[in-house]
């Protein structure tokens, strides 16, 4: 792991949902841009000395050299780092698994997608929301015209933390997140949007023709938005509304998807995951239950216990990890992967979801808000 040290909220996550399935070990680190206080903490959690590194340099160093290298280094650090450590990694040999965005600009996204693609390394993009059992079953059922033609797709991911100023008082997370030369063009599109965008995308397999956005920053003396408001218009005819915000005041992490179509609905709610609510037209409302039997496979490779269980944010992290491990496995067998290491977020993903950024700041920031296509949907 490179990044993710002490203090660092979603690198506990990484390491917590890694080592939920026993499909990874954490054995090696440069956890903080302290070298000092990085090794300490990677001897705080157990890791070997000698591979406790100052510097992602030294690690990428010290891996190289070792014949029992690790097998992929997960990146935990701000957006404005991805890409160097990144690029030195798949130059390196090393299979990736990288945070969101996968870069803070789009000729950097671009760059490493050709770098991945060229060099045939893995890289795993953390999109959480597409570990969840039961938007693998909308998207199945999607996909197998459950609800016909996607005629509406209704995503929103409202967050109250930044309400107030917080960047102002010492809050690092917050910190960074409203510059913009460490977290990239777009504040909370940049940080939550890309996440609404890529579930919506990701369940219905819609693609992306155009753009207009209306972009706000309610908290005074932010350089970046903290609101934001974006038309989607589809591939095929459908329409979109995304909405994301970091000041709505009440919403802890109310990501929601609802996608309508021509014969019915599907409506999903991250804080209630274990239900997925399917509205027939003509037809009774319809509550479908994680870990029912009846289940599509991709739902079911990615369940552990039975309805009345609940499953939430960490295990839907740690299905991406499963499925990063099984096609890596898979990579290296010369296999198709099992359902687990299927229909992943990877590098194209990534660029994805920084070409959408881009778009959404380009609209926002002209005088007519003109609609704009992304350089890659």
């Amino acid at each position: 792991m490179v990044g993710g040290g002490q203090g660092a909220y979603i690198g506990n996550i990484h390491r917590l949902a890694s080592r939920l399935d026993g499909q990874w070990q954490l054995v090696a680190g440069a956890f903080d841009v302290d070298p000092a206080r990085g090794r300490d903490f990677a001897i705080a959690q157990g890791l070997d000395p000698a591979r406790s590194y100052g510097t992602y340099q030294e690690l990428i160093a010290g891996e190289a050299a070792r014949e029992d290298p690790v097998d992929a280094v997960a990146i935990c650090t701000p957006n404005f780092t991805h890409y160097p450590i990144a690029k030195a990694l798949i130059e390196a040999g090393f299979e990736v698994i990288c945070e969101k965005p996968l870069t803070a600009t789009l000729a950097d996204a671009v760059a490493l997608e050709a770098l991945a693609r060229d060099s045939g390394r893995f890289v795993g993009v953390t999109y959480t929301y597409s570990g969840y059992p039961l938007v693998h079953e909308a998207r199945v059922r999607i996909a197998r015209g459950e609800i016909g033609d996607v005629r509406t797709v209704q995503v929103e991911y409202p967050l109250e933390w930044m309400s107030a100023p917080i960047e102002k008082a010492g809050n690092q997370q917050a910190a960074w997140r409203t510059d913009p030369l460490k977290n990239g063009r777009g504040g909370s599109i940049g940080d939550i949007g890309t996440h609404a965008y890529h579930l919506a995308g990701f369940v219905t397999g819609l693609k992306l023709e155009s753009l207009t956005a209306d972009l706000a920053t309610f908290v005074e003396g932010r350089a970046l938005d903290d609101n934001a408001h974006v038309l989607l218009r589809y591939q095929g005819g459908a329409r979109g509304l995304l909405w994301s915000s970091q000041v709505a005041i009440g919403n802890s992490n109310g990501v929601r998807l609802r996608v309508f179509g021509s014969k019915g609905s599907f409506q999903w709610y991250q804080e209630q995951p274990n239900e997925l609510i399917y509205t027939p037209l003509d037809g009774r409302v319809q509550v479908i239950k994680r870990g029912s039997a009846d289940l599509s496979e991709d739902a079911a490779a990615r369940t552990r216990t039975p309805p009345g269980h609940p499953e939430g944010y960490l295990e839907a992290f740690a299905n991406l990890y499963l499925g990063f491990a099984e096609a890596i496995r898979a990579r290296r067998e010369g296999r198709e992967p099992g359902p687990a290491g299927r229909n992943l977020p990877l590098a194209y993903d990534g660029l994805k979801g920084v070409a959408f950024v881009e778009a959404v700041v380009d609209s926002a920031e002209a005088e007519d808000q003109p609609w704009i296509t992304p350089v890659a949907v």
